[in-house]
């Protein structure tokens, strides 16, 4: 965070600051939003201040929250220290609370009193992780005033002023309660032969299917095979579990077949608030299968099928944790393609053009990226890449024509595909090979 200016210093006013949310400016029906999909996840543009930001909207966050700012200067008004404790292992981390923002979404939306919790940890930035700069992460403020319709497959917004009653008729709809800012539902998990019904977190900002939190379901046991994984990043850290899968899980009449499910283990989960008899999460990779609409001041979700409903669950299978380092200046070569006479530039002389092509080099800013982490025992750690490497190429391709979307997208495209990496590893050349396998395949033996 490089330049952050915070003004007019009143640790005392701020207590228990309230606002009334996002309202409408304009006597319209509705405002739609356009938002990046990277990673099952959902990235938003908004304005805080005047200044056009992008944040990870996350229904699984209560307050919102500003981590990057990059070369961006934005005043913050009223503010004091705060402390934030969530997932990871260290008990809390330091920041500022700021009240009186000026916060937009869209052309129409705008909340004149909106709280921002600023965090000043720079490890917590996770634009590396996403491959895009990513400022911050909006949650229940956007969502609590009017009914919202996440759409997948068009990658848009829309916020509807009123009733949205016209949307719903093709849905399923779904009770939830909203309890601490974050919405529930009731869903049935059958890890094996029982079905169970369970309270989960509706999770936007989780990119995984589910995740249970073992330590609180009576005589969990683990399903079997499970690996030891990385599992994300939160407030306080690194989050480590288990990673398996499940027989089935129902979200009313819908069904899935054998989910991915993530369990973290009891020390990323001690610092989080939890709702009474809360099991776990439905995260992004089941609710991008649907069109959904949340409404919070009526309690309630509507569900429809969307294409990806019947995709297949596929994971990271090479162990390969990767980031975004930068960008680099790189030339490409272009062809320009330019009109040229057989009898000089005089068209009086001739009927006809012919095309000559001229190649020029043209510089452009690339990605880069490195391996910030890798599994144990999976396939790009038994060929021998480690952490730090540099990656190249993937399959004969240069990564610096990659997003880093399309790295994580290829990787869990399909078991038994043939991944070759060229890389570099302090200045050395070296080339890796490996095929993508699935460590947990569902087995019904328990």
């Amino acid at each position: 965070m490089k330049i952050l200016k915070l003004l007019l210093l009143f640790i005392f006013v701020l207590g228990n600051a309230q606002n009334d949310g996002f309202k409408f400016q304009e006597d319209v029906k509705k405002e739609v939003i356009p938002f990046k999909l990277i990673n099952n996840l959902i990235f938003i543009p908004i304005t805080v201040n005047g200044v056009e930001l992008t944040f990870l909207l996350d229904t699984g966050v209560a307050e919102t929250l500003l981590f990057s700012l990059e070369n961006k200067e934005i005043n913050f008004y009223d503010v004091e220290k705060m402390k934030f404790s969530g997932l990871g292992g260290n008990l809390e981390i330091e920041g500022l609370k700021s009240i009186k923002n000026i916060v937009q979404a869209g052309k129409n939306l705008k909340d004149y009193d909106h709280a921002i919790f600023i965090i000043l940890n720079e490890d917590f930035n996770i634009s590396s992780h996403v491959g895009i700069p990513v400022n911050g992460i909006i949650g229940y403020h956007f969502f609590k005033n009017h009914a919202i319709k996440i759409d997948y497959t068009n990658k848009k917004i829309t916020v509807f002023a009123k009733s949205q009653q016209r949307e719903t008729r093709k849905y399923t709809e779904i009770p939830i309660t909203v309890e601490y800012k974050k919405p529930y539902l009731i869903a049935g998990v059958q890890q094996t032969n029982e079905k169970k019904d369970s309270k989960l977190l509706i999770d936007l900002g989780n990119s995984d299917a589910l995740w249970l939190f073992p330590s609180l379901i009576p005589d969990f046991k683990y399903n079997r095979p499970n690996i030891e994984d990385f599992l994300g990043r939160g407030f306080n850290g690194e989050v480590y579990g288990k990673r398996s899968r499940i027989h089935k899980l129902f979200i009313e009449k819908y069904l899935f077949e054998k989910p991915l499910m993530a369990m973290p283990d009891e020390f990323s989960i001690q610092h989080i608030k939890l709702a009474k008899d809360r099991k776990g999460s439905v995260g992004a990779d089941i609710l991008r299968r649907f069109t959904i609409i949340f409404n919070y001041p009526e309690n309630k979700i509507f569900l429809k099928k969307n294409r990806n409903f019947d995709d297949p669950f596929h994971f990271n299978m090479s162990g390969l944790d990767m980031k975004h380092d930068g960008m680099f200046w790189d030339k490409d070569l272009v062809t320009v393609r330019t009109p040229k006479t057989p009898y000089g530039d005089s068209p009086e002389l001739n009927n006809s053009t012919t095309v000559s092509n001229t190649v020029q080099y043209k510089f452009v800013l690339k990605p880069e990226y490195s391996v910030s982490g890798v599994r144990l025992n999976s396939p790009a750690m038994l060929c021998g890449l480690q952490k730090g490497d540099k990656i190249l190429q993937i399959n004969g391709k240069r990564t610096a024509d990659m997003t880093l979307d399309y790295i994580y997208n290829l990787l869990k495209s399909e078991e038994g595909k043939h991944i070759n990496i060229a890389a570099e590893r302090n200045g050395v050349p070296m080339k890796f090979s490996f095929i993508l396998e699935d460590p947990i395949p569902y087995t019904e033996e328990q």
